[in-house]
């Protein structure tokens, strides 16, 4: 046992004749930690990526329903006439006549 730590810790599994194997293991696993390590960065870049999104979508959200709000009052009625009356024209006191057109053939 304390023999087998020892030659952990000097590395002898590093330099040994069949250490070419014990390599490519490690270098397996370098490689291995190097693509999770880079995954990991991308997804949380995606992550940020996603909430910023939302967050434009909310703004975005929220201006278009000020905006037809404010659409809506300007279409009333009552608005318009108001309107109307500052440029001196004035709602019709008769009611509008319906024309017909007969063709003949």
């Amino acid at each position: 046992m304390k023999r087998g730590f020892y030659n952990i810790l000097k590395a002898n599994f590093l330099i040994s004749e069949d250490a070419v194997k014990n390599w490519r293991f490690i270098v397996f696993c370098t490689v291995l930690a190097i693509v999770m390590i880079a995954s990991s960065h991308n997804a949380e870049q995606k992550v940020h990526k996603i909430a910023k999104l939302n967050k434009e979508v909310l703004e975005l959200r929220s201006e278009f329903l000020e905006r037809r709000s404010k659409l809506m009052r300007v279409k009333m009625e009552s608005t318009i006439t108001e309107k109307m009356v500052e440029k001196g024209i004035g709602p019709s006191e008769t009611p509008p006549n319906k024309i017909r057109v007969i063709i003949k053939d």
